[in-house]
This record gives C-alpha cells, structure tokens and sequence, in this order.
C-alpha cells in the first residue's frame, strides 16, 4: 500500500519509540521507501546488538538493500526521526539514496547528549588536527592494490556518485 510522506515519517517516529522503549538502543527510528512503499525499517540497535554502527538508518538501508538484492537504493527516500549523523549520511550517499526526509535535527540530538554534532565538527579537519589519534602508514603498498582495482575490466563500481 502506498503511503504518505506523513504516514512514512510516523512509521519511522513510532520505530524510534518502539526501539528505545524496548532498551535495545537510542531513540531513532527509519524507514526507506521508494514510491510510498516500504522497503526497509529500523530502529537503533546499537545497545542489543553491541554494534556501534546499527543505528535506525543503517539498519533500513542495510534491509532494503537485501529486499530489493541490490547495493544501490536509486529513487529511495530515506525517512528518519532525526538528521542522520556522519556515518548514516555516508550510508545513505554510498547507497544512492535519492532524498533525506528527517524530523529531529543534530542540534535537537545534542540537547539529549548524543554528539554527533562534534564529529561533523572534526570531519573537515586534517587527520593531524583531530581529536583522534590518526598516522597513515604503508600508503604506497597498500596504493598498489588500488592501481590492481583501477585496471581490473571486470569491477563493478559503486558508491556515491562524485560531483562533476
């Protein structure tokens, strides 16, 4: 059955309520849809799962990838009770997600005391100015197996689309 945009954004409010109430994570729910269907939902895991990386989000793109068997979810919109952070909105451009539909925003998250703010704040930094700890190491060894990627005829790209 086709749904509203209003009716799939209560659907991803009520999966943050249901996930958070039943203690398996934080208070983040999502769905993804492609002309008003359903493919994937989520709530956060993080806590049930010990996963640092099952939040609402990458949970349903992760189900609807499986749904439609594919690693792209081109025409999708991504319904979700809050801005997603960094890592979802990385999820949600490396599977072609075609809209971001949110309620909360990450200033509204930080009230609560999730940070995601700070690390859109370290994103842009060099690696040398963050606050974690990064050296690079191998780098022309480890480039060898990305010029075998570049030349292999039989790759299948993916990820996000780059700006032209």
């Amino acid at each position: 059955m086709k749904k509203t945009p209003s009716a799939l954004m209560a659907e991803a409010i009520a999966l943050s309520a249901r996930g958070m109430r039943s203690g398996r994570g934080g208070p983040f729910g999502a769905v993804v849809a492609r002309d008003g269907k359903i493919l994937g939902k989520g709530s956060n895991q993080v806590l049930s799962s010990c996963d640092p990386t099952a939040h609402a989000e990458v949970v349903a793109i992760r189900e609807a990838c499986r749904k439609l068997g594919a690693f792209q979810l081109d025409g999708c919109v991504l319904y979700t009770s809050c801005e997603p952070c960094p890592m979802c909105l990385a999820a949600a451009y490396w599977a072609r997600i075609g809209r971001i539909v949110f309620a909360n925003s990450r200033r509204d998250a930080a009230k609560i005391g999730f940070g995601d703010d700070f690390i859109y704040t370290e994103i842009p930094l060099l690696p040398a100015r963050r606050s974690l700890p990064m050296k690079r190491l191998m780098g022309k060894t480890a480039f060898a197996v990305f010029r075998e990627w570049d030349r292999k005829t039989d790759k299948i790209p993916y990820g996000p689309d780059l700006p032209e």
